[in-house]
């Protein structure tokens, strides 16, 4: 079992009397460098200007991704009696009052039905094109903002890799302008310091990159969504009226 250090650094005096040996001759082991700990605060600080723009980038990535989420979640909702309720109405005649049901749906999906309904009447290509049209413009809507986290996944990496490369150049600078006192501690300090920004840059664009691979996977469920309810339609006008 080994003695804490300043038990032995008490002990070794002591025996070293009773041997007679002189205490100032015997190696005093040293304490263990204590280590510093560094904060999520100090490591943003230690980064530089840099940090600035990755900030933004991240705020504007948790914001786009939030909104989106929530759009995209409204967009995917489902009413299980809807495409009945304006078969009913449609066989019925009532075109008028199916329009209402849309509006009142309020989806993607009830916003091109509602196109739909309003070129009864027409060819039937006619009517599929509107549609689909109406579908690309609703896809589009969703992916309002997406492009920003693309650019966020790719480019927050490359400003780290930038922050990086400045601070090593500073830091071999200072290793030069130290001359003959330059010392290992100058260059790596230096580059802890540079290093920081690689990492915020990697989990900014990580974070960025989940994120949009998220938003585009519910996304490609509402177009799948909203092709289903194309086809039902269709399939609505074709039926015979009994």
């Amino acid at each position: 079992m080994s003695l804490p250090l300043s038990i032995l650094a008490q002990i070794q005096p002591a025996v070293a009397d009773t041997v007679g040996i002189d205490s100032s001759l015997i190696p005093v082991a040293a304490e263990p460098p204590v280590v510093q700990e560094l904060s999520v605060w100090q490591l943003c600080v230690e980064g530089g200007f840099v940090m600035i723009p990755l900030l933004v980038l991240s705020v504007i990535a948790v914001y786009i991704f939030i909104e989106r989420a929530i759009v995209i979640r409204r967009a995917a909702r489902e009413d299980s009696t809807f495409m009945q309720r304006i078969k009913d109405y449609i066989h019925d005649g009532e075109l008028e009052t199916a329009q209402n049901l849309c509006r009142q749906t309020n989806t993607p999906y009830a916003r091109l039905i509602s196109k739909g309904i309003s070129r009864i009447g027409r060819p039937m290509n006619d009517v599929l094109v509107a549609i689909e049209n109406t579908g690309n413009i609703e896809v589009a809507n969703l992916g309002k903002g997406l492009p920003w986290l693309a650019t966020t996944a790719a480019g927050a990496p490359m400003i780290g890799f930038l922050g990086t490369v400045i601070g090593m150049v500073e830091a071999f600078y200072n290793l030069a302008s130290a001359g003959s006192g330059a010392n290992i501690d100058v260059l790596a300090g230096g580059i802890y310091e540079a290093l920081v920004t690689t990492v915020a840059g990697l989990v900014v664009g990580i974070i960025a990159l989940f994120a949009y691979n998220y938003l585009v996977a519910r996304i490609n469920g509402v177009m799948n969504l909203l092709e289903g309810k194309t086809m039902e339609f269709m399939d609505l006008l074709n039926e015979p009226v009994k």
